[in-house]
């Protein structure tokens, strides 16, 4: 059985771009637990069109509705928590390192500056907003977990194989260390 990754890190810290490059070059199936919590969204009523959706009125409406009904979250990490045992998957998560003890992890750290110039970039907004809203969600996130499961996101990364600062890579040298790390730990 392959090994599962697990790839997390901030908002806008280009977590998609090196699990996608990662399940391209170890032949993994590549799995977004955002992509998992949007279709519960959606089951839920919310227009979930786009990358993006998360940083909309209608995103940030969801991220409310889940600081007070954590079954979102719960659902969605039992889901990824099966999928990731199994093996041979590369997802993106805030929870999941913390959640399971094996397999490989890894985290990509960038200051807020340097994520919300993605995020402004990516998502063609201001860099006011995308200042904004990459720091709401990011303590949002932060407190949602912590009333969850009791963990500090973003500052206890203990439990990561490999911590990279992506403020002065480019997304293929944040691969290419990602590979690395990778084919060390298989």
């Amino acid at each position: 059985m392959t090994k599962s990754i697990v790839i997390s890190g901030p908002p806008a810290v280009g977590k998609t771009t090196v699990a996608k490059g990662l399940a391209n070059e170890f032949n993994l199936i590549y799995l977004s637990g955002g992509d998992v919590l949007k279709e519960l969204a959606k089951e839920q009523g919310f227009e979930v069109d786009g990358n993006d959706w998360w940083d909309t009125e209608d995103g940030m409406k969801f991220l409310e509705q889940r600081e007070t009904n954590s079954e979102f979250d719960k659902k969605v990490d039992e889901k990824l928590i099966d999928l990731f045992k199994k093996g041979g998957m590369v997802i993106t998560s805030y929870t999941l390192p913390w959640l399971v003890d094996n397999g490989i992890k890894i985290w990509l750290d960038a200051s807020h500056d340097s994520s919300s110039k993605r995020m402004q970039n990516r998502d063609n907004m201001s860099s006011k907003e995308a200042f904004e809203v990459t720091k709401e969600r990011y303590d949002k996130n932060k407190a949602l977990y912590k009333k969850l499961y009791d963990f500090d996101f973003g500052e206890d990364i203990s439990v990561f194989n490999k911590i990279i600062n992506t403020d002065n890579l480019s997304a293929e040298q944040v691969i290419e260390v990602s590979k690395e790390t990778v084919r060390a730990l298989l």
